[in-house]
Order: C-alpha cells, then structure tokens, then sequence
C-alpha cells in the first residue's frame, strides 16, 4: 500500500455550473467491466481506503478506493437532504473526461446527512484506459460544485515506481502511439522508461506500448524513426535496444541499426570528425555525438562478431575528447564552435553529463578498457556535485523553474537513468546515496495525488506532463 497522497495535493476544486455539469444533451457513460461490471454497492468492498476529500458550504465530498477490485466511490458527508455527490472519470490523468459522465450520481435522501454512491471501475482494461476518479458534490441550494484531487488505486500503482509508471501511462496516446503533451524525441525517453520500469519492477502490464509505438510510428519521419535531428534519431535507437534487451524481437534491433546508420551518414571530416545536430550540417554538438557513441557500442556489444559499429564508437568517443566537450571541470559543455572545432563553453546541462556516462558504461563492456568507467567516474562525480547542476543537494537544470520547456523537463531524468547505469557497475556503489535522496524528496516535495511529478524536484509542484513524468519515472527506476 502506498503511503497517503501529499496533502497539497487535497485541494477544493470549485468551478461554475457551466464548467462542471455535464451537458444536457450529453450520452451516460458506457458501462465498464473490469474484475467486476459497474455499478457496484460499495458495502462489498473488502477495504475502504479514503484517497482525498474536499469541502464546501460545510459539506464534505471524499473519494473512496476499494483498492483489492481496483473500484471506487464518492460520498458526502455533514450535508442536508437533496445535497448531490457524483464521480467524474478521467483516461488521460485528468486533462479530460465525459461532461456527461456523471457517474452515480445521487443525492442525500430525507431525514440524513450523508449519502454515497455507487461503486465504479477505475481503469478500462479491455481498451487500455488508465483511469483516475474524484468525487463531485454541491448543496441543493447552490449552483457552486466542489471536486476533489484526481487520485486512483493502487493497481499497477503498488509502490513508488509502479505508481510513477501508471502516472506516465495516463499521457499514452493508443491512438498514436506516443505520450500526449511531449514531442517526438521525448517520447523515445518515454518509452525507454517505461521498458526500465518493466525490467526493474516486475510489472508487465503496459508491456503492450513498446509494439504498439513501433507499429504506429515506424513509417513516420524518414521511416524507421529517423528524420532530419541525428540526436533525435539516436534516442530513438536506444529506446529500439532497450526494447529488444527486453523482448528479444529481432524488429527492434534492426531499427535500431538503421538509426545508428542513418547517423553515420553525417559524419564527416569537418573539424576532425564528428556528427552533425541536423542533416543540414549546421553545428556539432556533445549530445548527438555521445548518443552516436553510446548507440553504436550498444549495438556492438548486441551483434556477435561485430567490428564496425565498435570501430565507430571508439572514433566517436576519439573525436569528442579531442575536442575538448569534458572541460576542465570534468562537465561536459553543449557544443563546440565550427570555427574553432573547439568546446564553445555553452551551457551545462544534465542529459549532456548523463549520455556521456552511459556512453562511457557501454564503450568500457564492449573493449574491457578500465579507464572508460575512471572517466566516466570523474564526470558523474563533477555533474552530482557541482552547483551549476545541484542545489542543497538536489538536481537542478539551469533553466529551472520558469525556462525549461519544451526539452528540459527531459533532462533531469536522463541523467538520473545514466547515472543509476553506472551505479550498477561500480562495485562500490557510489552513487546510490545521492539518487535515493533524488527520489525521497522528489516523492516528498513534487508529487500529486496521481504520482504525477512536476519539475523541480525539491518542490513544489508545478503541473503533471509526459516529460517531468518521463524524468521522474527514470529516476524511481534508477534507485
């Protein structure tokens, strides 16, 4: 069982009768038949656990788990006769639901002062709906309508990371295949989390996004998740590898060759080497060429008897130390000048720090080579320390709180992910110390009643999207 929601998260919800009541004309919501059809009598749930409560006019609305069936309820309470309580019904975390969904609705019956309804289902899972509930209420005498928190149960939701990975769901888009409200690159970091998640909880019930991403999108771009960004396409190749560590389907592997082929092709001699950000050659940068290192030592260490791809991995990693991208502090920089092929001391961001690591974790498997992990050693130790990435000990990007969008929200969890890589390796486990205390106040400070987190993970809590979901799913799965 999971802990009680923060308590921030318990908020009144008032709105106008037009925002809130379903429309006249509006259709009852389809009944749904999980462990059991809805509607049923709240009196057969083995538990009530009460999730979140809100007020209004002296009335009390609270929403109700039955978490053992995965079903729900609403109730009101310190009311009068004619006071209604309904449950609304959300499949995408709460940004949407029916207007006529109203589900149970009731309404205190004479001589009481308190009533509730009926028991209702959660998730929908014969067409994939990860679902979330809150109780309605009003006064009879009022148009005003309180709500509570959108919160769930505990299904697929029994500890801090399967919550977090049920949260991320809530933003899957089944018919397109990728998360809803975050861009195409970060929808590969969304995937490769969730794969994580899999692997390191156990829970395979949303197994089923890895082949619906890929049959839904493998023709889109330039096909095989390439298009005109070489980093976008090497994210995309290492979500491809994850998905294959996983399932063993030999499809993803494939793409994922063509990815690190499709980012090849733009390497050239400009400034010793290296590859392009975009197929216009415009700038080389640290994050498509670690990528491009980390993607092809991936496949080297995946392909028996390969040569080439390690050949461009260690080129790769050749060229990015010769140019300078770890600095003298051991950071790595965001690019280098074109007319001076040298670091161009741009800013400092985590993912950059973090796909090094990864890199340098998969580089040191595939070639034996002690000194990759040192290296990658002394960037994890500058990147967890410094103050330009941590704040009283908590990451930060230095764009946090009010700059980040669209791709820094991304950002934190990647490097978390990497840094959790090489954490594994190390026999000592240096790093364990600092991603736990990641995660604790993350859970603590930046959390809703959903296990939505926002972006700063010291709090408070911004506003829930795919990409501060992805960044914190990465971190719950690397601790």
């Amino acid at each position: 069982m999971r802990s009680t929601p923060l308590a921030a998260a318990l908020l009144v919800t008032v709105a106008s009768p037009a925002e809130a009541q379903p429309s006249p004309s509006a259709q009852p919501a389809a009944v749904i038949c999980n462990k059991f059809c809805e509607p049923r009598d709240p009196a057969l749930a083995p538990r009530d656990r009460e999730a979140v409560s809100a007020t209004l006019f002296g009335r009390r609305f609270a929403l109700h788990f039955n978490d053992a069936d995965a079903m729900g309820w609403a109730s009101v309470g310190t009311g009068s006769p004619g006071d209604e309580v309904w449950l609304d019904r959300s499949f995408d975390g709460g940004r949407t639901w029916s207007s006529g969904s109203r589900l149970g609705v009731t309404a205190i019956p004479a001589g009481a002062t308190g009533w509730r309804t009926q028991m209702f289902n959660v998730d929908d899972w014969a067409n994939r709906g990860v679902g979330a509930l809150r109780a309605c209420g009003k006064a009879s005498d009022r148009p005003d309508i309180a709500c509570t928190a959108w919160a769930r149960t505990t299904w697929n939701a029994h500890d801090r990371r399967t919550a977090a990975a049920t949260a991320l769901m809530q933003f899957y888009d089944n018919a397109t295949g990728r998360f809803a409200t975050t861009g195409w690159w970060n929808t590969a970091n969304g995937l490769t989390a969730l794969v994580d998640n899999i692997r390191v909880s156990g829970m395979g019930s949303y197994r089923y996004a890895i082949a619906e991403t890929y049959d839904r999108n493998v023709n889109a771009h330039l096909g095989h998740f390439r298009n005109d960004y070489l980093d976008d396409t090497g994210w995309w190749g290492l979500a491809w590898v994850a998905a294959h560590d996983l399932t063993g389907d030999p499809r993803y592997l494939a793409t994922a060759r063509i990815a690190a082929d499709h980012m090849h092709a733009y390497w050239d001699g400009v400034c010793g080497g290296g590859v392009w950000w975009r197929t216009t050659r415009t700038a080389k940068n640290a994050i498509s060429n670690s990528l491009y290192v980390q993607l092809n030592a991936a496949l080297h260490n995946r392909i028996a008897g390969d040569a080439t791809y390690l050949g461009r991995a260690r080129a790769g990693w050749a060229w990015f130390t010769g140019v300078g991208l770890v600095n003298g502090s051991n950071l790595v920089n965001d690019g280098i000048s074109t007319s001076t092929c040298r670091n161009n001391g741009d800013q400092v961001w985590s993912y950059n720090q973090g796909v090094v690591i990864a890199a340098l974790v998969e580089l040191n498997r595939a070639t034996g080579d002690a000194a990759l992990l040192t290296r990658a050693r002394q960037v994890a130790d500058a990147s967890s320390t410094t103050g330009i990435l941590n704040s009283s000990g908590i990451l930060r990007e230095p764009c946090e709180p009010a700059n980040c969008e669209p791709d820094g929200p991304s950002f934190k969890g990647i490097y978390a992910r990497s840094l959790g890589v090489l954490n594994r390796v190390l026999p000592d486990r240096p790093y364990t110390t600092y991603l736990r205390r990641q995660a604790d106040t993350a859970y603590a400070a930046n959390r809703n009643a959903l296990d939505a987190y926002g972006l700063r993970w010291a709090g408070p809590f911004d506003r829930a999207d795919a990409a501060r979901q992805q960044s914190a799913l990465d971190l719950l799965n690397a601790v």
